[in-house]
């Protein structure tokens, strides 16, 4: 049996040999970027001088392709993308030493799918803070994430400037629970039981740092119970987060209650090393004017968001869908009868 003193060591150097792997990945990455950036530049800088048209990327790319046969990269699609990318990123200098820590596939979702340098250079800082996969920044790019970031909150009221900060980072309005399928006359209840169980998707749409701590968590206040929705802890905030469904439009008394909830986490859940409780209300609608009245008093630092559902089935097409249940009988029948046969 190996004592504990080794294995902390051996640990201790394998966390520093996996540091120096991610280190070493990023910086060939970055030369890899800066050397598709200095080949477009001339590039372009060759095709302004001499009016070369795009033809010669062909020749380009074959005459490269035959001098680096082992190198990846030189295809005439590939070429096209490095001049898309630097002429994309010409003027906005400030941005390149960061779109050089991005690897280059995630470069090119971002520059054909941005509109401008501002939506894209979001989406490259979302990348690097996050670690978002391809597929994930596709995803919040198609949801419009940058579009949505943001919700009406009085953060700037109640939390230090740095916290409010990274809290209104964390917002959205409104949320997108696409993933969702739900009957129109659907319930606050439903929507929680969906959301729970699509709760990957869910943390996802909510976005980095959210740890799911309970659904109904139960608080016990003055003798009597009290349920909230759900519950979470936010990582880099250091603070639990309580969030309250609503599906109808904003009422002032919600924020209220949320207010209670908030403010017996507090009191109950946080521990000394916690900031400052923050509460989340998700409603159907709302009007802007109301929430900002609403919230104008509130002593406890919340926001108010919409969410959106882009699969919501009519009632009667719902109950004409088969459940899970009669699929699953269905195929026990027709196996038994192959089974007889």
């Amino acid at each position: 049996m190996l004592d504990k003193e080794y294995i902390s060591f051996l640990q201790e150097i394998k966390s520093k040999i996996k540091t120096a792997q991610i280190k070493a990945a990023v910086k060939v990455n970055e030369e890899l970027l800066r050397l598709y950036w200095d080949i477009a530049k001339i590039i372009v800088e060759k095709q302004k001088e001499s009016k070369w048209g795009d033809g010669i990327i062909e020749k380009i790319s074959s005459d490269l392709k035959k001098e680096f046969p082992n190198m990846k990269g030189f295809s005439v699609r590939n070429l096209k993308y490095m001049k898309q990318w630097y002429l994309f990123w010409q003027n906005g200098q400030q941005a390149v030493a960061q779109i050089f820590q991005i690897p280059w596939g995630h470069n090119i979702v971002i520059i054909t799918k941005c509109k401008n340098t501002q939506e894209a250079l979001f989406y490259v800082k979302k990348t690097i803070e996050n670690g978002y996969s391809r597929a994930v920044l596709v995803h919040q790019i198609e949801s419009g994430l940058y579009h949505r970031s943001g919700a009406i909150n009085n953060f700037d009221k109640h939390l230090p400037q740095s916290q409010s900060d990274l809290a209104k980072e964390q917002l959205k309005d409104p949320y997108c629970f696409d993933f969702l399928t739900l009957k129109e006359d659907y319930n606050e209840k439903e929507l929680e039981d969906s959301l729970i169980d699509n709760l990957t998707k869910f943390l996802l749409e909510l976005g980095s740092g959210f740890a799911f701590v309970g659904r109904q968590y139960r608080l016990e206040v003055g003798g009597e119970e009290f349920f909230i929705d759900l519950l979470f802890y936010h990582i880099k905030l250091k603070s639990y987060v309580v969030i309250e469904l609503k599906t109808t439009k904003f009422k002032p008394e919600y924020a209220g209650k949320l207010n209670f909830y908030i403010t017996a986490v507090d009191n109950i859940l946080k521990d000394k090393n916690d900031n400052p409780t923050i509460g989340i209300l998700i409603c159907k609608s709302k009007n802007d004017t109301i929430v900002e009245y609403a919230l104008r008093n509130i002593e406890t630092p919340m926001s108010v968001s919409e969410y959106k559902l882009s699969k919501e089935l009519p009632n009667e097409l719902k109950n004409a869908l088969p459940s899970i249940e009669e699929i699953e009988n269905e195929l026990e029948k027709i196996e038994a009868k192959n089974e007889s046969v």
